[in-house]
Order: structure tokens, then sequence, then C-alpha cells
């Protein structure tokens, strides 16, 4: 037990302390017993010693026992459950607050209160079906809604249960006033994606519309309807889908620049696809638009065509990946110790290509080599976007 957590419980339990030993000493006289009983509880003292001997769990055991549940220590019981689980003993939590709910002299605001604190005990042990039937119950009795939605959607979440999740998304929106449309709207690219992947086409359109319905800015809904469409062969369609991630959030057109150009290829648009290409670099830069115009360029004028242009472009914004695609280019015509040395410098730039994540949570700083919609770490929708700068885009 920290030192800041026996402040907590001393605190909170010295007042009952003396009201213990005042109400001994008050039996006492009522009694009309010879010895006065005055000061402080003898528990007290007993349930100290065992912290200043740094022995908590005995401590805390006598300090327990030391209270009586009444409607003047509810509020300490909770806060002692409350201590116990945020120090991981979710086990007593949570046999505080099974004791307290067991009480039949609470007040209903206490026992509601009592009953999101155990449901909060069980999510962090990991009993989600036992906290879910809490959360619930909470929801019938109209208390702590607003709590309880946002607790039950965390399960669902965890669960992978997107037709729940959406239903207490949109309930937490009603009690709570929060904007939590573009998460409904991940929700719905989830059950689009997993009905891709049974080869149900027109309920993932249909997920994927209500996506957009209810978040026009949802670039993912916008590259699952596009790669469907690819996929079908409705490759101006799925340009236009493509397309539109570009005004949705400028951050995520790396995610489309292949795509894209897969698309104008089809269609025999090459020079389409090298106008679209410069228009995305005059704009927004990245070192993706470039190697891929690049390429092009090399493609249809040759490689001295395509070195001149990526040096030009690198002395205005230099990049690591843009200088090891240089590299790869310019070895093509060395020899000799030139090509040793070029080789040398190669394998530096391919060694920090490695080791740096092309994605990164702006939320939490989580590094990731692939694009999640959804943070690993923090749980947080669309905050993991591509990395951008010298080493990144």
């Amino acid at each position: 037990m920290s030192g800041a957590d026996l402040i907590v419980l001393i605190c909170l339990l010295l007042p009952f302390a003396f009201a213990s030993g005042w109400w001994a000493a008050r039996r006492n006289r009522w009694n009309n017993t010879e010895k006065q009983a005055a000061g402080i509880s003898p528990d007290y003292f007993k349930g100290l010693n065992f912290v200043l001997n740094e022995q908590p769990d005995k401590a805390i055991e006598v300090f327990v026992k030391m209270l009586e549940v009444d409607s003047e220590t509810v509020e300490t019981h909770l806060a002692l459950g409350n201590l116990f689980r945020r120090r991981g003993e979710v086990d007593r939590a949570i046999r505080i607050h099974q004791n307290l709910i067991a009480r039949p002299n609470l007040k209903a605001e206490q026992q509601a209160l009592a009953l999101l604190e155990l449901g909060m005990d069980y999510m962090r042990s990991g009993l989600l079906d036992r906290a879910e039937g809490l959360f619930k119950q909470l929801l019938d009795m109209g208390a702590y809604a607003a709590q309880a939605s946002r607790q039950l959607l965390e399960i669902y979440q965890q669960e992978k249960d997107w037709d729940n999740a959406i239903v207490y998304a949109k309930r937490l929106q009603t009690v709570s006033g929060e904007g939590i449309d573009p998460v409904v709207a991940q929700y719905y690219c989830e059950l689009a994606s997993e009905y891709l992947t049974e080869g149900k086409e027109k309920n993932a359109r249909e997920n994927l519309r209500r996506a957009l319905n209810i978040d026009p800015a949802c670039v993912r809904a916008s590259i699952l309807e596009a790669q469907m469409l690819q996929t079908e062969g409705k490759y101006k369609p799925a340009l236009k889908a493509y397309r539109r991630v570009e005004k949705q959030d400028v951050e995520y057109i790396t995610e489309i620049i292949d795509p894209v150009l897969a698309c104008y290829r089809r269609l025999g648009q090459l020079q389409k696809a090298i106008q679209f290409l410069q228009d995305i670099l005059s704009k927004h830069g990245g070192i993706t638009p470039l190697l891929r115009l690049t390429e092009l360029i090399v493609e249809q004028e040759g490689e001295a065509e395509g070195i001149k242009f990526i040096s030009a472009e690198l002395r205005k914004r230099p990049t690591v990946k843009g200088v090891d695609r240089l590299l790869e280019y310019t070895m093509g015509k060395a020899e000799g110790e030139l090509r040793e040395n070029l080789g040398t410098i190669k394998e530096l730039t391919e060694k920090l290509l490695d080791n740096r994540p092309a994605y990164k949570c702006q939320q939490c700083g989580y590094d990731a080599k692939i694009l999640h919609w959804q943070c690993p770490s923090c749980k947080n929708w669309t905050t993991i976007k591509p990395v951008f700068g010298v080493e990144g885009e």
C-alpha cells in the first residue's frame, strides 16, 4: 500500500473512530457502568499499528470490521471499495460493494451507487456478463443512466457486439448529450466489414450508407465503398468514392494513392493519374504521391527524367524514404567505389525506415506499422494517422 493510500484510508476512518468511541461512552453511561469509555476506539489503534508495521492487509481487515454499515458510513465503505479497486484488489472491492447492496436499510440512491460501483468492479475483473446485468438494472431503475450506458458501450466494444454498441451509443447520446456520431459510424463500418467477409455485399452497402449518413466525414466508409466498387470492376464510381477522402480528412490521403492509380490504369487513363498525383503533391505534399509520380515519369519518360524530378522535389521537401528511392535509382548507374559508397548509405536509410512506424495515435502516441481504425492502446477511434515529416510522409 502506498503512503498516499494510507493517508486516504486513515483520513476516511478517523472521524468514525472518534464516533465509535463517543458511541461507546454514551452507551456505557446509559448502562450506568462505572467504567467510562472515551476517546478513540481501541480497534482504530490496532489497525493503525498494523499500518505502521507495514501490514496493510491486517489493517484493512480491522478497519472494515470496525465500521458498521449505516447511513453515516455508506460513503466511507464506497470510498474503501474504490481504494481497493484502484490498488487492483478487486475481490475486496467486490466484497465491500456486495455487502452494501445486501443491506436492507440503504436509501435508493445509495443502493444505485453501490450497484454502479460493483459493476465497475466486475468490469475491472473481466466479469463482463455480471457487469452487463448490473448496468442494465441501473437503466431499468432510471439511475446513473449516462454512466451505465457508457459502461455498456465499453462492454459491447470489447465483445465486438456492434449492433448493441450502436443501440447504447445512441442511448448515451440521448441521456448525456455527447456527440459521438463519428464513433457510431465506425460501428456501422465494423458491421459492413463483417458482412463483406461473409459475402453479404447488400448488407455491407446498407451499413456503409448508414455510416455516411450519420457522419459524412467518415473516411473509412468511403474507402470500404470504393474497394467494393473496385472489386466489382466499377472503376469510375470507385474513383469518385476514393477521392471523397481528400475532403473528408486529408491526413488519410496517402491511403488512397495506390488504389486510385490502379483504377486509372484499368481505365487506361495514366495521364489523369499523373494529373491527380501532381495535384495532391502541390496541395498536400507527402512522400507516397512523390514516389508514385516519379515511378510514372520513369515509366513514360525514362529513368534520367525520374531522377531529375525526384531530386528537385527532395531539395524542397527532403524525406528519408525519398532519399532511399533516389539512392536506388542512382546506384543503377553507378560503378566501382561510388556504387559501394552509395550502397552503404542506402543500408543506413533502410535501417532508419525499418525502425520507424508508419502510423501514430494522435491521442496516446501508440506506434503502428499498419492502420488501425481503433487505437489498440487507448481505444479511441480514428486517432491513428499516417506519420508525416522527414522520417514519414
